[in-house]
């Protein structure tokens, strides 16, 4: 199993951007497609979008296509988020997951981190 953590969240005023990293550790990194999620208060955690190891596939929530981009540097184990052009809607927990296998989808992951807080005030 993965373990994963975490950061770069803040609160951040709409139009404003963050970058948000997942480091990982244990199992190889290279098995697993990486994936960000959010859950806001009173909701259920939904897909953000999802990366596989070679970085040849990727796929985004609609809500954030054209907005965010996620990338991974296998050599330091570690995934971002890249959020721009953010929204009060966006306010949410972000968590990293994992999933093993080479096959993006959005569901199927486990191995969460803690997560991390994104406030975008208005």
């Amino acid at each position: 199993q993965v373990q994963l953590v975490e950061s770069g969240g803040g609160l951040v005023q709409a139009g404003g951007s963050l970058r948000l990293s997942c480091a990982a550790s244990g199992r190889a990194f290279s098995n697993y497609v990486m994936g960000w999620f959010r859950q806001a208060p009173g909701k259920e955690r939904e897909f953000v979008a999802a990366i596989n190891w070679s970085r040849s596939r990727t796929n985004y929530a609609d809500s954030v296509k054209g907005r965010f981009t996620i990338s991974r540097d296998n050599a330091k184990n570690t995934v971002y988020l890249q959020m721009n052009s953010l929204k009060p809607e966006d306010t949410a927990v972000y968590y990293c997951g994992a999933k093993y296998g080479v096959v993006v989808t959005t569901s199927g992951f486990g191995s969460w981190g803690q997560g991390t807080q994104v406030t975008v005030s208005s």
